[in-house]
């Protein structure tokens, strides 16, 4: 497994091995969630690329840039379990060198939701990524549907922009109890732990409704609501019932939702969500 820190070492290794490549972004401290995304991607191409960069342009000024947890040495330990060819984990004035100033903006797509919890996180997001998609040139990048608004901005931007590649979305690994893994889960105390899997219950709760007939957004919104508030932990940022492709939040949820929502408990902001999709 190489694993390098400079973009012109990243490209050489690329040359070097002809096939094709898939590549799974990440802020490394990696869990079970990126773990199934590194194997769907060795099964699916001839060579792994990998990136772990905790990514300062996607963070806001009060955010845990600072505090993300990190563990390299573990993380490098998971991905040559998996045989990843190519790990990239550069310094940050690698990716953002001096006088850096050229950003991407995906432009309706992110200003609802965690767009408008994080204003710039989606510009940090969509130029971190267009800037691997550039460095790596993959046959396949593959993102969970955990970060489900990123996967919209994603895609938009690779249509967009005439990235020639296909985004392959994985699904959500949970805990056992539900819970999304996520590496803020660390952040947790064993109370709130044990709090935290009413998101998925608010999403369950929601689901069931929508599949039992309840097509009104309004009211999915309310159900999802209800189950957090019930919740004393649970400090509800959103909730919503948006159509998966634009993310404007839906009327009639008949032909689709995105169920999404993003809760504080304790330090730890979660978000989750689930897609709805009638049967064909």
């Amino acid at each position: 497994m190489h694993v390098v820190q400079t973009v012109s070492e990243v490209r050489r290794i690329r040359r070097e091995l002809t096939g094709s490549w898939g590549l799974v972004p990440t802020m490394g401290y990696l869990h079970e969630g990126h773990l199934s995304l590194v194997r769907r991607a060795r099964v699916e191409n001839d060579h792994v690329g990998v990136s772990i960069f905790v990514n300062p342009t996607q963070f806001g000024p009060n955010e845990d840039l600072d505090t993300y947890p990190r563990d390299l040495e573990r993380d490098l330990s998971l991905l040559r379990e998996l045989n990843v060819d190519l790990v990239w984990a550069p310094p940050v004035e690698e990716v953002y060198p001096p006088g850096f100033q050229t950003y991407v903006t995906v432009e309706e797509v992110s200003k609802p939701l965690e767009g408008a919890a994080r204003p710039g996180h989606f510009r940090g997001v969509a130029t971190i990524v267009a800037k691997l998609f550039n460095i790596f040139q993959p046959d396949r990048a593959y993102f969970g549907q955990k970060d489900a608004q990123q996967v919209v901005v994603i895609r938009q931007m690779v249509r967009d922009l005439n990235f020639p590649l296909e985004v392959v979305v994985c699904p959500t690994v949970r805990e056992p109890d539900g819970l999304a893994m996520s590496s803020r889960n660390v952040y947790l105390t064993p109370e709130q732990r044990a709090a935290a899997p009413v998101l998925y219950k608010a999403l369950c709760a929601a689901r069931d409704a929508w599949k039992a007939g309840e097509h009104d957004g309004e009211q999915l919104r309310r159900i999802m609501r209800s189950v957090l508030d019930a919740e004393p932990l649970a400090q509800t940022e959103y909730v919503s019932a948006a159509d998966p492709t634009t993310l404007v939040e839906l009327g009639d949820a008949s032909r689709g939702v995105l169920l999404s929502m993003a809760v504080r408990i304790g330090k730890a902001r979660l978000i989750d969500n689930m897609l709805l999709l009638p049967k064909e």
